[in-house]
């Protein structure tokens, strides 16, 4: 959460709803004769870590710190949707004075993407002016955004994740051909704090009476303040990387695999809308996602809904068991991605993006999975035998809808508005990935390291129809254990 700033009297708008900040914001605190809150009034987190990813360097870095002092009673430290943070409840309170650090804005560049009718998407203005925008004036406004109205898009863009928020306006100009297209974005190394300034995005384009870029183009007032108030100091000697706190100081503590805070604002609930959408099938993207697999979705405009399915296909992939997971590939969201994109794709061993481009579905060696609608599928042989529903897979399936629809009961009788339908999906999945592999690491670590069936039904899957993802996870997270399954025909 970020209050508006004395410094920037042009800006006029609300990151965060009032209550929320009254919740996310502690009362300051003193503790050794310091306060605990910056000194602007900012906070310096919202409930836990956020981890964004830095692709320079290839790891997580910190972009929010200081939890909120509303412990659950059921966690040891709450996270983001209330998952239990690896850094210890006694290391928050004097953070600051242990580090010298506290949260800073990250944004590094701020620009303004229009369609001209001759020389097609050109980047009509941006801060500062010698940024590297090359290919953001395709990736802010996705191909066939001409036959919607407005649309958000998150992307990536080198060492930089953005945020773009587009606007389709009718104007009676023979020049302009009827219409006037524009989107609004912004650059930041961590996407896990752009969902901050979606709203001030969309009032620049798309919210009346605001739609200052489209009613009123050449006014870049607004947005000049909104950069000088939010810029990032770019460090020195650091090929432009920007360094929100001392990453070393952190990287130890924190287990890479948690999934990232990251502000949802479909109607529907993220997480929540992602599984109706997909049904069962969110058992079989489970198990890619758990596999690192290269996961492309294809959906036509609007493609911000399909931005946050990203998102919650990577969410799907969570462990919180520290050291799990640190020999394979990351599983990072590109986002939204164009033609503009392939030779970064063809470099990827593990990602999960989206795109409105039908012609990604020939290029089959840039994915292993595509995914059109709700229909998922694969050109790899190895891996038909993971897009068949098991058992296993419809009853676990199964016992996701009655929590949800035990959680519905609860806070509609009793008007328990503790958890909501988010903290249960994610909690749901890390639970399930949890056991995987604290069995498959007992049973390594073992005299006897052989996986029976057993083992197999204790985590959760079937022995025969699940043999192939065992074998694969085996390999591909290294784990030295011996799978040994009983004959199917004679169980």
């Amino acid at each position: 959460m970020v209050e508006q700033s004395d410094r920037a009297p042009l800006l006029d708008w609300e990151e965060i709803p009032p209550n929320e900040l009254t919740q996310a914001v502690p009362a300051p605190a003193k503790e050794n004769g310091s306060e605990s809150n910056p000194p602007d009034g900012r906070s310096l987190g919202s409930t836990a870590l956020a981890i964004g990813w830095n692709t320079s360097s290839g790891g997580p870095v910190s972009v929010a710190t200081i939890p909120s002092v509303n412990r659950s009673p059921h966690l040891d430290h709450p996270g983001p949707w209330g998952v239990p943070s690896p850094i210890h409840a006694d290391s928050r309170i004097s953070l600051k004075e242990r580090l010298g650090w506290e949260e800073k804005d990250q944004i590094v560049a701020v620009f303004v993407v229009t369609f001209d009718t001759r020389s097609g998407n050109m980047v009509e203005w941006c801060l500062p002016q010698d940024v590297n925008l090359d290919g953001v004036e395709f990736k802010s406004m996705a191909s066939g955004s001409h036959r919607i109205a407005k649309d958000f898009i998150y992307f990536r863009k080198g060492c930089y994740f953005g945020l773009a928020c587009f606007a389709n306006m009718p104007v009676e100009s023979e020049l302009e051909r009827g219409a006037r297209m524009k989107s609004v974005g912004i650059l930041s190394p961590s996407y896990t704090l752009l969902y901050r300034y979606m709203h001030f995005l969309e009032n620049q384009v798309s919210v009346s009476p605001c739609r200052h870029q489209l009613q009123c183009p050449g006014s870049y007032s607004p947005l000049e303040a909104f950069y000088e108030d939010k810029k990032a100091v770019l460090p020195p000697a650091r090929n432009g990387l920007v360094t929100a706190c001392p990453t070393n100081a952190w990287v130890p503590a924190i287990n890479r695999c948690m999934h990232p805070e990251m502000k949802i604002t479909h109607p529907a609930g993220c997480m929540s809308q992602f599984i109706h959408f997909f049904g069962e099938q969110i058992m079989v993207l489970w198990k890619f996602a758990l596999l690192r697999k290269r996961i492309l979705i294809f959906s036509p405009p609007p493609v911000g809904v399909v931005c946050y399915r990203v998102y919650c296909c990577c969410s799907l992939a969570n462990i919180s068991i520290p050291g799990i997971g640190v020999s394979v590939p990351e599983f990072r969201p590109f986002f939204y991605i164009n033609v503009a994109d392939i030779a970064a794709l063809a470099t990827e061993m593990s990602y999960v993006a989206c795109t409105t481009e039908k012609i990604f579905e020939e290029k089959k060696e840039l994915y292993d999975v595509y995914v059109d609608n709700q229909n998922v599928k694969t050109h790899r042989d190895s891996l038909q035998p993971l897009l068949r529903l098991n058992g296993v897979d419809r009853e676990k399936y199964r016992k996701l809808s009655e929590q949800r629809q035990l959680l519905l009961y609860t806070q509609e009788v009793d008007g328990d508005c503790t958890s909501n339908e988010e903290d249960l999906f994610i909690l749901f999945f890390m639970e399930q990935n949890n056991r995987i592999f604290q069995t498959l690491s007992e049973v390594a670590a073992s005299a006897d390291p052989t996986l029976t069936a057993e083992h197999v039904r204790a985590m959760g899957l079937d022995p025969q129809a699940d043999r192939t993802f065992l074998v694969d996870l085996l390999e591909l997270y290294g784990i030295d254990a011996m799978l040994v399954i009983d004959n199917p025909c004679c169980p």
